[in-house]
């Protein structure tokens, strides 16, 4: 099983105020995300954040990491890629896809991946930057990407039509991240990156799609009886 490559320079963002912040933040978002979320398992596909800080709320029975390793962290139960995972399909009841669409080079093929290890009914929470945003424009002006290794931002519209395409019904919409994206203090702005503020003009830098695999089962159509008069070349029967 081939590994993928860890962002250089991501691991270190991550631990920093700005990135600690972040984590904090959407952790907390999820808390209220999974709250309907149960089944027996549930996978995270990359190694977004610190350890299974984005999994503790999941109401699920067991949680899986899945990603390549190398973050410095907390090792990933599985290494591999996302977009090829050695799970069985129709298992799992439910995938966490935390800016993992943002940093793999086949984004269509993690989300089909993603929809084939899922049960009928099953659950896909997608985390991302909004590339019209604040935090986009850094991104878009950075060399390295911003975070690091982010170099190609995907819409909340773009990512729902894909969602509608494999024939998910998207559930819930959540836009967060309400802060300038720099470093200094951001510790101190947890709040702030979850709620827009009364007199805040900035657009949402993250958004939360929530979506449900729908699985629609085909009626069968039950042939119609014929009258067997009909056969006869529509004759009635002789009078007494």
């Amino acid at each position: 099983m081939g590994t993928a490559e860890y962002p250089c320079g991501l691991g270190s963002w991550q631990g920093g105020a700005l990135g600690r912040a972040l984590a904090l933040a959407e952790a907390q978002l999820l808390s209220s995300a999974m709250d309907d979320v149960f089944g027996l398992e549930l996978l995270q596909l990359g190694e977004w954040g610190r350890g299974r800080e984005l999994l503790r709320a999941s109401r699920t029975r067991r949680q899986c990491l899945i990603g390549p390793g190398g973050q410095g962290g907390e090792a990933p139960d599985i290494i591999a890629r996302p977009a090829s995972l050695p799970i069985a399909t129709g298992t799992i009841d439910a995938v966490l896809l935390p800016h993992c669409l943002e940093i793999e080079p086949d984004p269509h093929a993690v989300l089909r991946e993603a929809d084939r290890v899922l049960l009928g009914e099953g659950h896909l929470i997608v985390l991302g930057f909004n590339p019209w945003s604040l935090w986009g424009l850094r991104t878009a002006a950075s060399r390295t990407g911003f975070p690091p290794g982010f170099s190609r931002l995907l819409s909340e519209g773009r990512v729902r039509d894909w969602l509608v395409l494999l024939g998910y019904e998207v559930s819930a919409v959540h836009r967060y991240l309400y802060v300038l994206p720099v470093e200094p203090r951001a510790r101190a702005r947890v709040p702030g990156m979850l709620h827009r503020g009364l007199f805040n003009p900035l657009p949402a830098g993250g958004y939360l799609l929530k979506a449900r695999k729908r699985v629609y089962a085909l009626t069968p159509i039950r042939p119609r009886r014929r009258d067997p008069r009909a056969l006869l070349g529509g004759l009635v029967n002789p009078s007494a």
